[in-house]
């Protein structure tokens, strides 16, 4: 538009009668209301809305081909079944405002519907559709759980990947089988436990917890997972918890054949839980490699709350924390503080704390960041000092120096969590975020690949991608960067940091109007931002590669840097 006013608007309403108003009518939509380059559609189910989505998207793409980039127009499309308010010919209601949200959310050229849309859709449209999680959406309280449509933008990060030279494996969410969904922290946390356990086997290579959570609720086929993640065993099963029962069912499947390697069944008082997660896991590693001995099937144990009440009350602070919302941090805060006054010895929640103050200070959440910072660091040399056998406390302790700029000390916690686990993504991350920070980019790109390999599915893939691409921002790569910063952008996730880092890298490239266009969604998702403002809310040290960056987002259109 800023180019071309009236072009753009000839080619929208050609687009309007060529394209929109004829799919409407032929998926048996009604359109509302349309608002600039917007347009409400009603349709009278689920699957027409998204037949009609995915219609519409593959006829805007074929009248778009060989039309230069800056020419095209790309629709973002969100869609969402709900009760809406009928007022005349125009409706209202959460509905609407529901969809309204998701396409805000969606990348260019993409579908994103929310879960109760992909409930009614599953078996019924020839589609895919990635799980992108609860995500949280302005003005409702409530996350919306989020489903992108499958296609190019995935390529990448889809390829098939290599199996390493080690046994690998990864273990699914096991299944809530209780019949009420306030436990699924329960079956979580068991999973969790054993993720961990098998990652301290050195010669495991063992996919990362966010990567298995991707699949949490989802219908899969075993095979799929276990190339999308690139291993050859996958693990599922299943925890029915009653009074002070559980049944556990677990099954080790040979991922490129889809041939069970063993399956077993536990019946316990739940005062054995622990012993169940210990003989699970030895069982895995002997059917896995029985060649080898038993003391090469010996792991590192964790060590255990003294209840499992405390390990009942840790796993529900931990599945508020993992939401990440402002909401659960606090409600993950509160239950840790229980946690530590009941055992102040209880490492694991000393260290759920020191996440939960470094979040504050990444998120923009913090009233006093360096209080945060300080109290992420307190937190974390206190649980460090009670258990330095477990590699998540010492990676918490690292991103506690890491948000307090302390790179040396938080690459040598990085290294000791990564000796403990070498499976261990978010050290790999670390160290690789701490070498970007602190001055030494070339040392970064390693580690961030390691963690993307061990992590594929990663809810922070957009994290380990930002990173990377202020590695090759920093080192000069500045098409690098631009891409990396672009993949970034077509995954959900909370980093700023991401439009300020490809603004810059098309500000140095003298890209200015895709430089400007860039900025502006930072500049609207914080109109203050500065250079005081990423000093502030980030572990971004003021340094030469600092500055060579904010010279990027002037040549942007950057002003106001304090």
């Amino acid at each position: 538009m800023e180019r071309d006013e009236a072009g753009t608007l000839d080619r929208l309403k050609a687009l309007r009668k060529s394209v929109i108003d004829p799919a409407t009518a032929n998926h048996g939509g009604r359109i509302v209301k349309t608002m600039g380059d917007g347009i409400l559609v009603e349709f009278p189910s689920a699957v027409a809305a998204v037949d009609y989505a995915i219609a519409f998207q593959s006829a805007i793409a074929d009248v778009g081909t060989g039309v230069d980039e800056d020419q095209q127009i790309r629709f973002r499309v969100g869609i969402n079944l709900g009760d809406v308010i009928i007022d005349g010919d125009d409706i209202f209601g959460d509905g609407v405002n529901v969809a309204a949200r998701l396409e805000a959310l969606c990348d260019p050229g993409s579908l994103y519907i929310s879960g109760s849309v992909h409930e009614q859709i599953v078996g019924k449209v020839d589609a895919a559709f990635d799980d992108l999680g609860e995500q949280t959406v302005k003005n409702l309280v409530r996350p919306v759980r989020v489903y992108r449509l499958a296609g190019e933008a995935d390529a990448e990060r889809n390829s098939v990947l290599s199996l390493p030279d080690k046994p690998s494996i990864a273990v699914l969410p096991f299944d809530n089988l209780s019949g009420d969904a306030t436990q699924d922290y329960f079956s979580d946390g068991i999973t969790e436990d054993l993720i961990t356990a098998l990652s301290h086997i050195g010669w495991f290579f063992v996919i990362a917890r966010n990567s298995c959570f991707a699949y949490k609720g989802q219908n899969i086929d075993v095979r799929a997972v276990a190339k999308e993640l690139g291993v050859r065993y996958v693990v599922e099963g299943s925890v029915r918890k009653a009074g002070d029962r559980i049944r556990l069912t677990a099954q080790l499947i040979d991922g490129q054949t889809g041939n069970h390697v063993w399956a077993t069944r536990y019946d316990r008082n739940l005062e054995d839980i622990f012993a169940v997660q210990d003989e699970l896991t030895e069982t895995m590693v002997g059917a896995i490699e029985p060649e080898l001995s038993k003391a090469e099937q010996e792991r590192a144990r964790l060590k255990k709350p003294g209840s499992l009440d405390m390990w009942d009350l840790y796993q529900r602070g931990m599945a508020a924390l993992n939401a990440l919302t402002a909401d659960g941090l606090v409600e993950a805060e509160a239950i840790f503080d229980k946690v530590i006054a009941l055992d102040s010895t209880f490492a694991a929640a000393l260290a759920g704390l020191a996440e939960i103050h470094y979040y504050y200070v990444v998120l923009g959440l913090a009233d006093d960041p360096d209080a945060s910072r300080h109290s992420a660091l307190d937190h974390a040399r206190r649980a460090a000092a009670l258990d330095r056998e477990d590699a998540r406390t010492l990676c918490s302790l690292g991103r506690a120096h890491l948000v307090n700029r302390n790179f040396a000390e938080a690459v040598e916690e990085f290294r000791a969590a990564l000796k403990i686990n070498p499976s261990h993504a978010l050290a790999h991350y670390g160290i690789g975020a701490a070498g970007v920070f602190g001055g030494i980019s070339e040392i970064s790109l390693p580690h961030l690949e390691q963690a993307i390999r061990l992590s594929p599915q990663d809810a922070h893939m957009g994290s380990f991608l930002v990173r990377r691409a202020q590695a090759h921002l920093y080192l000069g790569n500045f098409e690098t960067a631009a891409d990396c910063a672009r993949q970034a952008l077509r995954l959900p996730n909370f980093q700023w940091s991401r439009h300020m880092i490809l603004a810059s890298a098309l500000g140095h490239m003298g890209e200015t109007e895709a430089a400007r266009a860039a900025l502006a969604p930072l500049l609207e998702k914080i109109p203050h931002f500065s250079a005081r403002y990423a000093l502030d809310f980030s572990p971004i040290s003021d340094n030469d590669d600092f500055k060579r960056m904010f010279e990027g987002l002037e040549k942007a259109g950057l002003r106001q840097i304090g």
